[in-house]
């Protein structure tokens, strides 16, 4: 049986741990938004609320659909997309929009200029990719964007009647994080390091 001191240490040590665990979470996230390369995509609304969490939307981008054309490794007998990471190359076009320009499964060959950037998706599986004109769409994890209670319709209905954007940072490793919600040149919210 333990001893009241020994539990007490215990109880101390776990507790430290998780809050050691959620620290490097939180201290992960921020350092992308500190030191990341900035990327404006242009936004495509879809819904906004969640029960639990309040108003937000669901945003699509033209990296959202990317033409399989554009994927420059998939090995002639390779037929789905087999549940795997996509590296998309994103370069900014003449309207500040980041577009893609060409896309690798698993791996990019080569870095990325310093007028490119990588960011890393998910597909899952089953895709088709021997159809000419067939897209896939990788989960980047920025599809959602959460805004303060009563926000969400508003902006969604003015963003199918004006352009609107999102300002990502983007890690080396191409991990991306959403910093800010974008009007045109107006930054509407901006997502706090921590």
């Amino acid at each position: 049986m333990m001893t009241g001191k020994r539990l007490i240490i215990s109880a101390l040590l776990l507790a430290l741990v998780q809050i050691g665990f959620l620290g490097w979470i939180i201290a992960g996230r921020a350092a992308i938004l500190r030191d990341g390369k900035e990327v404006l995509l242009k936004v495509e609304p879809i819904d906004p609320r969640d029960l639990l969490r309040g108003d937000y939307i669901v945003l699509g981008y033209e990296i959202s659909r990317i033409p399989v054309k554009l994927i420059a490794n998939i090995p002639p007998d390779r037929f789905t997309s087999n549940d795997s990471e996509l590296v998309v190359r994103l370069k900014k076009g003449a309207e500040g929009y980041w577009q893609p320009s060409a896309a690798w499964f698993d791996a990019a060959p080569t870095p990325a200029a310093s007028d490119e950037v990588d960011i890393v998706g998910h597909v899952a599986d089953g895709w088709g990719l021997r159809e000419p004109e067939a897209t896939i769409a990788p989960d980047y994890g920025i599809e959602r964007f959460y805004l303060p209670e009563g926000e969400g319709m508003a902006i969604q209905s003015d963003m199918r009647v004006r352009p609107f954007g999102i300002r990502l940072a983007v890690a080396a490793n191409g991990t991306a994080q959403i910093k800010a919600l974008m009007d045109g040149d107006k930054m509407l919210f901006a997502e706090p390091l921590y």
